[in-house]
């Protein structure tokens, strides 16, 4: 594996996305919807959005620009009934039409909340058929709150476990870490809200290293050579202000309780993303891309 790291400063103008890659973004199900509709909100361009779903009130109520109802035959339009069998045979019922939307894409990010029946069925049937088409595979998808059921719990390790064997990389996110991260005053809808928010940060870090112009530039070959392949991955964020701002934003992303129960420790592959005011300096770069190489694997390069 390699290791790729971007550097950027923020301007007034923001750059204009390099045209390279064809980058789609698939969301599945209910949960994966939700966070395309918030990509969509927060204005991310750059990328072709597109929603399947076996619920058609919901589809129609999306504002993605391609529409994709699966198993009509099978399910009426009703929903999957939370039962990923129903989510696999309607995906696999539309095949060849998932196919015509994903054609031509470089790179194929698959997004769905795990343990439900729509999307943690349809994903590994959508991934393989991205892996297929050649395209760089990507699922970044949530897994249920605890207080969602031991069912849901288990419908989702399923899935993962199917997802895992088709897809070049899968980053997880435990909605249940997210509890460390909000107040106990949030609402219910707004911690979804979150959850959805965190995909969307996933997405758009990767997508952004390829896409956004920056001091040091990845292209897609870079991307390619270090996520095709690579398995479980993890993600981490942090923000930093004030004169230590740069190793104290390293620090945090190192320790980022949406990082599930691992660490970066044994990581082979790393992706670095900085972003900063032009008064971003060399050492401050320096500094926290020491941070996190120092806390991968010793042979991450």
């Amino acid at each position: 594996m390699g290791e790729g790291i971007i550097f950027r400063l923020e301007d007034e103008d923001e750059a204009a996305p390099v045209e390279n890659a064809k980058i789609k973004v698939v969301g599945l199900g209910g949960g994966g919807s939700n966070a395309v509709n918030r990509m969509i909100s927060a204005r991310f361009d750059g990328v072709t959005f597109i929603v399947a779903n076996t619920d058609l009130q919901a589809l129609r109520s999306c504002p993605a620009p391609i529409k994709l109802q699966i198993g009509a035959t099978l399910t009426g339009g009703l929903g999957a009934g939370s039962d990923p069998e129903i989510g696999r045979r309607a995906a696999t019922e539309d095949r060849d039409e998932i196919g015509r939307v994903l054609a031509g894409a470089d790179m194929v990010f698959i997004t769905a909340g795990m343990g439900g029946g729509t999307g943690t069925g349809a994903a590994p049937v959508v991934a393989a058929i991205a892996k297929e088409l050649g395209a760089l595979t990507v699922a970044v998808v949530t897994k249920p709150f605890a207080f969602e059921g031991t069912r849901r719990t288990q419908v989702a390790e399923g899935g993962l476990g199917e997802l895992r064997a088709v897809v070049d990389t899968l980053i997880t996110i435990p909605n249940q870490r997210l509890l460390s991260v909000v107040e106990r005053t949030t609402p219910l809808q707004e911690a979804f809200r979150i959850a959805d928010s965190v995909l969307h940060q996933a997405v758009q870090g990767i997508s952004d290293l390829i896409l956004v112009p920056g001091l040091v530039n990845l292209d897609f070959a870079d991307v390619r050579t270090i996520m095709s392949g690579m398995g479980l991955a993890l993600m981490g964020t942090g923000v930093g202000r004030g004169e230590h701002r740069a190793i104290d934003a390293a620090q945090m992303a190192i320790a980022s309780p949406l990082l599930e129960e691992t660490s970066i420790e044994g990581a082979r592959g790393l992706l670095i993303n900085i972003t900063g005011g032009p008064d971003l300096t060399l050492h401050e770069i320096n500094e926290a891309a020491t941070a996190i190489r120092e806390a991968a694997h010793e042979e991450a390069n």
